[in-house]
């Protein structure tokens, strides 16, 4: 980890505006980007160098799944679309595309990113099971 972030993680652990407080629970995070909603600095998309997120893009009827990235196009502007460079994970038989560089960028999270792209792509499906009235037809 490089010193920068560290600051910054020091700066917006207990004070950012996507952090979610409450009793009982453990500090969780809205912040695009986030892994798995929890505020540490292993999931953090604000303050870690090579920050891994999968999320859920809507064309209108239409879902995608979405990993992003760390945008190194452009370093020197930190905004919304220069924050974060999109790659689309492709559908595919028992490997994935997108989830591979997740690998090689983050292997300590290539494992979370496989769960959560895998709790997301089951999101997507519809239940078939229809259940049928006990009653008799008229």
């Amino acid at each position: 980890m490089s010193f920068q972030s560290d600051l910054v993680w020091l700066c917006v652990k207990n004070n950012n505006a996507f952090l979610r407080k409450s009793k009982n629970c453990p500090n969780f995070s809205s912040a695009p980007g986030n892994l798995t909603s929890l505020n540490m600095k292993k999931y953090s998309a604000l303050a870690h160098a090579k920050p891994v997120g999968v999320s859920v893009r809507k064309n209108g009827k239409k879902s995608t799944i979405i990993m992003t990235t760390k945008s190194t196009k452009d370093v020197s502007t930190i905004s919304g679309k220069n924050f974060f460079a999109e790659t689309g994970v492709a559908k595919g038989g028992k490997t994935v595309k997108g989830l591979d560089k997740a690998a090689l960028l983050r292997p300590d999270l290539a494992e979370e990113v496989r769960v959560k792209y895998g709790k997301i792509k089951q999101s997507f499906k519809k239940n078939s099971n229809v259940s049928k009235s006990r009653r008799a037809s008229k």
